[in-house]
C-alpha cells in the first residue's frame, strides 16, 4: 500500500497552502471515476465508486476531483502492473473511495515506481522505485525531496512546494498553446470564443 500526497497546480491557492474544491462545490464530481469513459486502461482497477455523503465533505479533506495511482515496474518505468482511481482532497492528500489513506494494490511487496495521473494536468512519477509493501509507504510529491522522472516535471507552486503542471486539455500529455493539437482551442471551441 501507498500514501499519496500532491497538489494540482490548477486548483492551489498559494496564500492558503489547499487546493479549491470548486468541482465538489458545484456538484461536478462524479460518484464514479471518469476515467474509464475517458479511454483510460485501468490495470486491476477502474470502476470505482463513491458516496454522495463522501463528496459532500468539506474543508481540508474536501475532494477536488478524482486522480489515478499508477503502480508501475521497478525496472521498466513504462510497465504499468497495478491502477486505482482514487480522490485527492484539498491539503492533497490521495485517498480510497471512503476516505482511507493507505491505497491497497494486490501486488507483492518489492520497488516500483508510482505515477500520479489527473485528467487536465500532466502526470509525474517517482525518479526511482520506493519500496512498498503492506504498510502504508508515505510519498509526498509536493516536495522538492521526492525526486520525480524527468526534467521540470512539477510545477514551483512556492517554497518546496510543488504540484502537476496544469492545462492538459486534450490528455496528449503534453502542453502546447499554439499549433496542431494545441491544448487552446478546444476551450475556446466549448465557450464559443476566438
Amino acid at each position: 500500500s501507498v500514501r499519496v500526497r500532491a497538489l494540482l497546480s490548477g486548483c492551489y491557492v498559494n496564500g492558503t497552502g489547499l487546493m479549491r474544491d470548486d468541482l465538489r462545490s458545484a456538484g461536478l464530481v462524479p460518484l464514479a471515476e471518469p476515467y474509464t469513459a475517458l479511454g483510460y486502461t485501468h490495470v486491476g482497477g477502474g470502476g470505482e465508486t463513491t458516496s454522495a455523503l463522501r463528496l459532500g465533505t468539506t474543508g481540508l479533506n474536501a475532494p477536488v476531483d478524482w486522480v489515478v495511482v499508477e503502480i508501475r515496474s521497478g525496472t521498466t518505468p513504462s510497465q504499468v502492473l497495478a491502477t486505482r482511481s482514487a480522490l485527492i482532497e484539498r491539503d492533497g492528500e490521495v485517498v480510497g473511495v471512503d476516505g482511507y489513506p493507505d491505497l491497497l494494490f494486490n501486488l507483492p511487496a518489492g520497488s516500483y515506481h508510482v505515477a500520479l495521473r489527473h485528467r487536465n494536468h500532466l502526470g509525474v512519477m517517482t525518479a526511482s522505485p520506493i519500496a512498498l509493501g503492506s504498510a502504508g509507504t508515505p510519498l509526498d510529491l509536493t516536495r522538492g525531496s521526492q525526486a520525480t522522472w524527468g526534467a521540470g516535471a512539477r510545477q514551483t507552486l512556492g517554497a518546496d512546494r510543488f504540484g502537476l503542471w496544469s492545462g492538459n486539455v486534450n490528455g496528449d500529455a503534453i502542453l502546447k498553446y499554439i499549433g496542431a493539437t494545441n491544448d487552446r482551442d478546444p476551450i475556446l471551441l466549448i465557450i464559443g470564443g476566438s
